[in-house]
């Protein structure tokens, strides 16, 4: 990682000491203040730069600084002119802020605080409003950000303040609170989180109203995530904002503008048939971030291994005679297959063969590069491509990314999956978003298995064509929709779109949008009915939002076109007037009135965010060719290391370097901690190894250790993969040695019970129906298509009543569910 300007060492005082956020939200939309507390601890004057992520829908619409009782509020302008300003100021001493976008992703942003004094504080007040995801169990999700990993940059790239980018391991040196206030028109039934939370109080008896704070003594190492249920969450809503008054006559910001909220219920026929073609595409990382952990618990998975289990639960669920292939990328990629292969029981082994061997091996994060293979292949007839990508997000050019899936967009559906805390949100939504798919985060302690099977049903849904949007309005009243044309559309999940309203005589009247579209070839139309009267005390959160959503689209568009210049115009143009921040415009703001001449250039400090795997990043300085060589207990003592140690290490001549990586004289081998490793720097490799006698015994408690560790008891193992590993592609289970295991069972008490009007497949894959059915029915989401292919197989077999083997099942392995209850 480059870290340009940083002038100190690791024990240097940082001067961000304190992070304050206050969260308002509204309905399905969330307006958050974040107040960041600075304090100049030098003797001299400085400079802090601030990296840090913001969620990647997120309109940042104010941005002020208090200096004592003075506060500074920031202006929107055109980026070269705001830093131009910023420049001039902080070299002629007076104090000046800088809020920038990153022009590679916009989840990603630099706060410069110019020209503090010697022990001078200040407080810088960042707000931004944001649309609240809606998850699996109908929640609303709002997340905090604090991870931001730094991000892979594509060998001769240029990333911008992406590189900037700098973490350190171990807890953050500043603290954060947090407070949060719901209104809805719909009752609060609960609010949840990842962190401890105080009481929820509720302020009025109908529970429309609550607020809630983070318990104190917080420290800021991981995502916040907050999980909010309404009562009646699914019913469509409207609201209408009006404008102000001062605004340019014509503008977005001038007229009214609705924001449409609507959940399409699909035909009940449609959904009991889900597809049983297309091509599953499985794009998986395998860069060495991978291999960092889910989370910090004691049972965390590493994170290849979540993905190999649910690459596994995956390719069982796929539908017969589909078509599928897996690749795996870094800094370069690999395909199992060389083109999308027919699903059979030869071509799932083979795949899962392949998925036991992987490892986070593939060095860097290039995304393009797999993905741009994938388009070229032509698509199968009759067999829709769908895309599942599962990546922990860390690229630097995301915007390259999504403008080649939006291209390809009329191809495919894809399905985004951003693994562990830090996960880039404006490349996995962005991915989402662009390829007419569905977005997925797993963060914390959560299972990756339950996300992508849901997505997985999210693909089987039939695709939705001829979307249209039909407004009917009072007389003398039109409707401009400024959200992009509804691409997708998903059973129960929602679609948001956001109107202009034109006309004089808005009054309180009723008016009505209905969403029109064909799905199996049959019409079908979703309808919302609301006043036109505009609500009060709104802030502008919905006119902000709408215009955040035509500067996205403007910003794509002037990428991929030759008019850029009128195109950036439009941009800064609505940006300014809106109040929402843009790739072309930066907020800036100065305290003309300190002019103490600066002697001798400002100390620039670099404010760490936190990020649990750095140490594994450290990696990405081997050469890729040394690490696949390199055995695997080596690679993780150098993982271990110290960023100054491995650069000791690495600036080795080359035949010391390569001894090293062969493990010849057992030096790395026997190096058991990080004061041996930093030894090496004096240790001539061709000659033997210098060992003293603390070095010796610290190996010798490291090998101790490491035989306790050997010998821990294993935590008892879920079954629940191994019976699924067990299915066949058809959908049966064969009676054996191995499904016994599963059940606690010997194979001969298998095959003893077994009824005699069926044979042993048939036996087996109704005892697996009624395990699942009985000891995981909580995890159904997981196993739903694993149950589907059973079922459908046994009806396949035409045996007839089975009530008799369910009974007899029921027995044998301790359960009670009925025949219906299985789908037989």
């Amino acid at each position: 990682m480059v870290n340009c300007g940083l002038l100190t060492g690791l024990n240097e005082p940082v001067p961000l000491k304190s992070i304050s956020v206050e969260v308002r939200v509204q309905d399905h939309v969330a307006s958050v203040s974040s107040t960041l507390q600075y304090v100049n601890e030098e003797q001299r004057p400085l400079e802090a730069l601030f990296v840090f992520p913001l969620p990647a829908d997120a309109a940042v619409c104010h941005f002020s600084a208090k200096i004592g009782e003075q506060e500074i509020v920031a202006e929107l302008q055109d980026k070269e002119t705001a830093k131009d300003q910023y420049d001039d100021a902080v070299s002629s001493g007076q104090q000046a802020f800088l809020l920038e976008e990153s022009a590679e992703s916009p989840d990603v942003f630099r706060l410069s605080v110019g020209c503090l004094s010697p022990g001078q504080n200040a407080a810088v007040t960042i707000i931004y409003i944001t649309e609240l995801a809606v998850q699996a169990d109908q929640s609303l999700r709002f997340c905090l950000p604090a991870v931001l990993n730094p991000r892979y940059t594509p060998a001769g790239s240029d990333a911008g303040i992406v590189s900037e980018i700098s973490s350190v391991c171990g807890a953050v040196p500043y603290s954060l609170t947090l407070s949060v206030h719901v209104s809805s028109p719909k009752p609060i039934s609960k609010l949840e989180s990842n962190c401890t939370l105080d009481p929820l109080v509720f302020l009025c008896s109908d529970h429309t109203q609550a607020t809630v704070n983070l318990s104190p003594g917080h420290m800021f190492d991981r995502d916040v995530e907050l999980f909010l249920y309404y009562q009646d969450t699914h019913q469509p809503s409207a609201v209408v904002e009006a404008g102000v008054a001062t605004a340019p006559s014509g503008s977005l910001m001038r007229n009214p503008v609705v924001m449409i909220t609507l959940y399409p219920e699909f035909p009940e026929e449609v959904m009991s048939s889900m597809a049983t073609q297309g091509e599953f595409v499985f794009v998986m990382d395998r860069s060495g971030s991978m291999d960092g952990m889910m989370h910090r618990g004691k049972e965390a998975q590493h994170r290849i291994e979540s993905a190999k289990d649910t690459l596994l639960l995956l390719l069982k669920s796929l539908p017969m005679g589909c078509y599928f292939n897996i690749y795996g990328f870094g800094s370069e990629f690999e395909s199992f297959f060389p083109k999308s292969v027919e699903y059979s029981q030869d071509t799932m082994d083979q795949a899962l063969k392949r998925v036991m061997e992987m490892r986070a091996d593939m060095c860097g994060t290039e995304i393009l590069q797999p993905l741009t293979h994938i388009y070229s292949q032509p698509c199968i007839p009759e067999h829709p491509r769908q895309l599942f990508i599962f990546t922990d997000g860390e690229v630097g050019n995301t915007k390259e990314v999504l403008d080649l899936v939006k291209s390809h967009a009329h191809s495919h559906r894809c399905f985004s999956f951003g693994i562990g805390e830090g996960a880039s949100t404006a490349l996995i939504t962005g991915l989402a978003r662009e390829g007419s798919g569905h977005a997925q985060f797993i963060t914390g302690r959560e299972r990756m298995q339950p996300k992508a099977m849901e997505s997985l049903r999210f693909a089987l849904q039939p695709a939705v064509s001829n979307i249209s949007v039909d407004w009917t309005l009072p007389e003398g009243v039109t409707a401009e929709t400024v959200s992009p044309p509804i691409d997708v559309l998903f059973q129960g999940q929602r679609t948001l779109i956001y109107a202009q309203l034109k006309g004089k005589s808005l009054g309180g009247s009723e008016g009505s949008v209905t969403v029109k579209y064909n799905l199996n070839s049959q019409p079908v139309s979703n309808q919302l009915h609301f006043c036109i009267k505009p609500t009060e005390e709104t802030g502008l959160v919905v006119h902000r939002l709408a215009a955040r959503t035509i500067i996205r689209s403007l910003e794509q568009k002037e990428r991929s076109s030759a008019e850029s210049k009128s195109l950036r115009s439009s941009i800064v143009e609505l940006s300014v007037q809106a109040g929402v921040s843009s790739v072309h415009t930066a907020f800036i703001g100065i305290n003309k009135d300190t002019k103490q001449t600066v002697k001798g250039p400002l100390q620039r400090r670099r404010v760490p965010t936190y990020d649990y795997f750095e140490d594994l990043k450290c990696a990405r300085f081997l050469p890729p060719r040394a690490k696949r060589r390199m055995p695997k207990f080596q690679l993780g003592a150098l993982l271990r290391m110290p960023k100054f140690q491995l650069g000791a290490l690495l600036r080795m001549p080359k035949f010391q370097f390569g001894d090293v990586l062969h493990g010849t004289g057992q030096l790395l081998a026997g190096c058991s901690s990080a004061v041996e490793l930093t030894s090496l720097r004096y240790t001539s490799l061709g000659c033997g190894s210098i060992r003293t006698q603390e070095h010796d015994e610290e190996r010798s408690d490291s090998r101790k250790l490491s035989s306790q560790k050997q010998t821990a008891p294993e935590p008892p193992q879920d079954m629940l993969l191994p019976l699924v590993s067990l299915q066949k592609a058809s959908g049966c289970w064969e009676l054996d040695a191995a499904l016994a295991a599963v059940f606690g069972k010997t194979e001969d008490e298998l095959t003893n019970q077994k009824p005699a009007q069926v044979d042993g497949s048939m036996w087996a894959t109704i005892l697996a129906l009624i395990w699942l059915y009985s000891w995981r029915k909580e995890q159904q989401v997981e196993w739903q298509f694993v149950a589907q292919k059973a079922a459908a197989w046994i009806a396949s077999e035409k045996v007839g009543d089975l009530s008799q083997c369910v009974c007899v099942g029921n027995v044998l392995l301790g359960c009670q569910v009925t025949k219906d209850s299985l789908g037989i």
